[in-house]
């Protein structure tokens, strides 16, 4: 039982626990390695450990703790194990939990300035320092025309910013909408990411107006495609509306010519969105600015500082370059949220820039790690990964049983055993059966690819050498 029977934890019991939570995160992260990468558990099992009813007393905070230990952490897949290869990082640090523990312990709604201003002006503050950053052009700053906000998603700001974009070219509140709606196109690549469909669905676009552009060899949307779909949409009496350019495909972190398609959607009037959900944070480093190329003829923009920045789920920083347009596709004005810093435009209410009315202070984490590593140690870190992510494709393509996808991108390796793509299948199950590391897969032109993403916040060049001894072992056990 517990040690009062008031309900509450009180500060004194808070203080105690709260240590002691501190305590078994660190031995945690002490013990990382020692884990299976991929949790081993089998559909089922963890819900059979758990009680069938809830408790009708409450019980020790010591009694939780230790079904966390024995039941909770066997159905972990250890995203922050330095041998976590899988899907893309989702690194986080020290510093961003003792944030996050902040912005619980505050618990505030930051749905409007007034209900937390330092929710709001942190966040607008912090969103300028990343913009400075990544070198954004002006217009994404939050005293120009544009602004940033931190979304939970990727997924969730090219909702927003495709709905901004039906907005544009539909009015939702016309007499007309519906038979605009009919009649609008969103272009996307065959690698672009599949929330992008899904902002679709939401938004009301049909899937036959849905246009997929082909890519060349390296996977990058071929512009030329795109232009000439543009006119056919029009002359058939289609209304262009959203393009969305990646940098940094899922598959294969491959990037669509920004340039290129920016001057087409400028000729065209069609709004441009940039996905940069994991790549983006490279730019960062001056030498990979480039890959932001192009920027300056978008419309809307964001990434994932919760994929490569030491920032953990869910932080999203999604910019528009007209705020306006943003705000009058996403904001309803009940009484009961008038004010009279919002009502005379005096402060932000970032409810305005996303879909639900709820928020978190998310920004809290993120200031957290941008003053704890600043600029110098976020790029050390992000070079670091680029690092020892060449040294690895040297590796392997000194084994001539495997082949490297060309060409290699950032922090991504796909790699192939040059057997059948059953033959690859096998391979990557059995290297995360091992639980000694964890993968994932992508099919390109109809090759099984495994991927190899070096990004966890403590990955080392030791593991990934590790990792890829594993690897041409299992290879010759599977081939013998």
């Amino acid at each position: 039982m517990k040690e009062n029977n008031n309900y509450h934890m009180d500060v004194e019991a808070f203080r105690k626990y709260g240590k002691q939570v501190i305590d078994w995160l660190a031995d945690y992260y002490d013990n990382i390695e020692k884990y299976p990468v991929l949790s081993q558990v089998v559909p089922g099992e963890i819900r059979n450990s758990l009680p069938d009813h809830p408790p009708a007393e409450g019980e020790s905070f010591d009694d939780i703790l230790k079904d966390v230990s024995d039941i909770i952490l066997n159905g972990i897949t250890h995203w922050q194990s330095p041998n976590f290869y899988a899907y893309f990082p989702a690194n986080t640090s020290g510093p961003s939990i003792l944030g996050e523990l902040l912005s619980a312990g505050f618990g505030v709604q930051g749905m409007l300035w007034s209900t937390s201003p330092a929710c709001t002006e942190l966040e607008t503050h912090v969103m300028d320092w990343l913009a400075e950053a990544l070198q954004l052009p002006e217009k994404f700053y939050s005293n120009s025309t544009g602004g940033g906000v931190i979304e939970d998603s990727a997924s969730s700001a090219a909702l927003c910013a495709l709905l901004a974009a039906r907005e544009r070219v539909t009015n939702t509140r016309s007499a007309d909408f519906h038979k605009k709606m009919e009649k609008c196109t969103v272009y996307i690549s065959s690698q672009t990411h599949s929330s992008l469909k899904k902002a679709c669905i939401i938004a009301g676009i049909s899937d036959d107006n849905i246009r997929y552009i082909s890519v060349d060899k390296n996977y990058s949307m071929n512009s030329e495609e795109l232009s000439s779909k543009i006119g056919q949409d029009r002359h058939d009496g289609f209304i262009p509306m959203f393009v969305c350019a990646t940098v940094g495909t899922t598959s294969s972190l491959a990037v669509d010519p920004v340039l290129e398609i920016g001057d087409i959607c400028c000729a065209e009037k069609i709004w441009l969105h940039i996905d940069a959900a994991m790549a983006g944070t490279a730019a960062v480093c001056p030498e990979y600015r480039y890959l932001l190329d192009g920027i300056e003829l978008a419309d809307s923009f964001s990434f994932n500082p919760h994929k490569w920045m030491f920032t953990n789920f869910d932080c999203n920083c999604f910019y528009a370059a007209d705020k306006n347009e943003l705000i009058k596709a996403l904001t309803v004005n009940p009484e009961y949220l008038k004010n009279k810093y919002s009502d005379a435009s005096e402060v932000i209410d970032y409810r305005d820039w996303q879909v639900s009315l709820g928020r978190r202070f998310r920004s809290l984490k993120l200031w957290f790690v941008i003053r704890y590593y600043g600029l110098k140690g976020i790029r050390h870190h992000i070079r670091k990964h680029i690092e020892i992510t060449q040294q690895l494709t040297a590796l392997i393509k000194k084994n001539t049983d495997f082949q490297v996808l060309s060409p290699v991108s950032l922090n991504l390796i796909c790699f192939r055993h040059r057997k059948s793509n059953d033959f690859n299948k096998k391979l990557l199950d059995e290297l995360n059966k091992s639980g000694k590391i964890f993968m994932s897969h992508t099919v390109l032109d109809g090759k099984y690819y495994i991927r190899l993403c070096v990004g966890q916040t403590n990955t080392e060049m030791s593991h990934v050498a590790n990792a890829w001894n594993l690897i041409e072992e299992t290879a010759e056990s599977l081939e013998s």
